[in-house]
């Protein structure tokens, strides 16, 4: 019974957020709201017994994600009337996709497509029992190929991103190592021989 409650919380929590950080107008307050939606969805990965994901959830996304996105949100000027001018003109529009959108979603979600109404619930661990390290196996054992094609791919994203994004300028000075070890202290020092003043 408790744990029904703290997952309606939680629960009423998410739906929020969610629906605060969509409708909401200041980009700072959507961006909080994110936060708060982010919480809320770890403290529902703890009642799956899934303390990994939702320590993760929160370090990766409201620790660094989200850090990143207030302070290019902050930087930037974003004229909100000027994105709001357009609004009421495709609502009807908007409407209608997200109502296809929420039955396609249900189509596929629903828990027939799964056998959900055919699991028993979940059996209680031991107290010594880790998600870690039975993710940890799942992860580096039958997963393994997986998710070494995942990082290869990750690897030639941010591989091809930098030398897509750089460019080189004038200002570019990148060090030359094959002509720094060959400088003589003759190329680089003179030695000036200034004769000393003599005070009258």
């Amino acid at each position: 019974m408790v744990e029904q409650l703290v997952f309606y919380v939680f629960a009423g929590f998410l739906i929020f957020a969610a629906a605060m950080v969509i409708t909401v107008r200041n980009p700072v307050h959507a961006a909080l709201f994110l936060v708060l939606a982010f919480f809320s969805s770890a403290g529902l990965w703890l009642l799956l017994e899934a303390e990994f994901l939702a320590i993760a959830l929160v370090l990766v996304y409201v620790g660094a994600v989200m850090v990143l996105f207030l302070f290019v949100v902050m930087m930037l000027d974003i004229n909100i009337a000027e994105l709001r001018e357009g609004f009421a003109r495709y609502l009807p529009v908007a409407a209608v996709v997200a109502l296809v959108m929420m039955i396609a979603i249900g189509t596929v979600v629903g828990p027939q497509n799964f056998g959900l109404d055919q699991v028993p619930a979940a059996a209680s661990h031991a107290a010594d029992y880790s998600n870690t390290r039975e993710l940890g196996l799942a992860l580096y054992g039958q997963y393994i190929w997986p998710f070494e094609i995942a990082a290869v791919v990750l690897l030639v994203a941010i591989i091809a991103a930098i030398a897509l994004t750089l460019r080189a300028t004038r200002q570019t000075k990148a060090p030359r190592p094959e002509r720094q070890v060959q400088v003589r202290r003759a190329d680089r020092v003179r030695l000036v021989k200034v004769e000393a003043e003599r005070q009258s």
